[in-house]
């Protein structure tokens, strides 16, 4: 089986309530957790990885239910993102193992999500960010939820480590104005719009 023995995990939440215009009706909250783990394939080249996904899923579900109630809740969420940082004895291919758990866990505990779940990852040292990108949970071209959250861990990842992210927003950017298809007209039925 594979161990991805779990250091330690970072959670963060913020609400913003301008950005230099007038104070939003509604502040724009976004959050992110961080969950620092064990990478049991650093080091050495391992030509099957899909398996290993399946061992990642309950950390999926732990980390979106963390996040959600870290928000207060469900309700209003409609932007989410994933991310994996992956410590230099790894290969960038061990962060597309977050692909499946991270991003399937926000869609079944978010209910109804249609769009891709935006997502980065990179091989870095210690202490390295990452851009992690979000975007609205039904349709992809809802320019006001375009975003991102720059994340990091002071002490990960370590050389056989991974730092895998989760991010969820709650309304688009304070002082959106860019047009195209607003939150309020997105019919969900293809992800797109």
């Amino acid at each position: 089986m594979y161990d991805f023995a779990l250091r330690k995990t970072l959670l963060f939440v913020e609400d913003t309530q301008h950005e230099g215009g007038p104070p939003a009706t509604t502040p724009h909250q976004r959050g992110a957790i961080i969950a620092v783990v064990k990478n049991p394939f650093a080091g050495r080249y391992a030509p099957d990885l899909q398996p290993a996904m399946e061992a990642l899923k309950p950390l999926g579900l732990l980390l979106t239910d963390r996040l959600i109630a870290a928000m207060g809740g469900r309700d209003g969420i409609d932007a989410y993102g994933k991310g994996a940082i992956v410590g230099a004895g790894g290969e960038i291919e061990h962060g597309a193992l977050w692909h499946v758990p991270g991003g399937y866990a926000m869609r079944e505990r978010l209910g109804t999500s249609k769009a891709i779940v935006p997502s980065a990852m990179k091989v870095g040292p210690m202490a390295a960010t990452l851009d992690v990108p979000l975007g609205h949970i039904n349709a992809a071209y809802v320019r006001s939820h375009f975003d991102a959250m720059t994340l990091g861990v002071p002490d990960a990842p370590r050389n056989d480590e991974i730092a895998f992210i989760l991010a969820m927003a709650r309304g688009g950017r304070v002082h959106s104005r860019m047009g195209g298809l607003e939150a309020w007209d997105v019919k969900g039925e293809d992800g797109l719009r």
